[in-house]
């Protein structure tokens, strides 16, 4: 009797756990945007002081501080696997990966400072 085939894997093993991830920043970014478009459709002002009476309340600067996380996680996944599928050079990758990372890094902090000054 034979043993049964083993199948060999290689790789990172991060293929469900980042769909499942691509996903969930998905619907995030989704009830963000449908929570702010209703916000925009009650109050109906697109001057900066409407804009501002929408971000003030703590609730919506916690909320759109999850909608920018999700953002830049959802971000990182997609190009993250742009450089592993197209970059061959080790060196070339890692440092694209940690530009990548620095760069979303950066975008968070603006973001979160940014709603803060509001």
């Amino acid at each position: 009797m034979t043993p049964p085939l083993r199948r060999v894997s290689a790789g990172a093993h991060y293929g469900v756990r980042d769909w499942l991830v691509q996903r969930v920043t998905a619907l995030i970014l989704l009830a963000f945007v449908l929570l702010l478009a209703g916000a925009l459709l009650l109050g109906g002002r697109t001057d900066y002081p409407g804009w501002a009476a929408i971000f003030a309340p703590l609730p919506a600067k916690l909320l759109t501080a999850l909608a920018v996380i999700a953002l830049c996680y959802h971000a990182w996944i997609g190009v993250r696997d742009i450089w592993m599928d197209y970059i061959r050079h080790t060196g070339v990758r890692l440092a694209l990966h940690a530009a990548t990372i620095l760069w979303l890094l950066y975008c968070v902090l603006w973001a979160v400072q940014i709603l803060w000054s509001v």
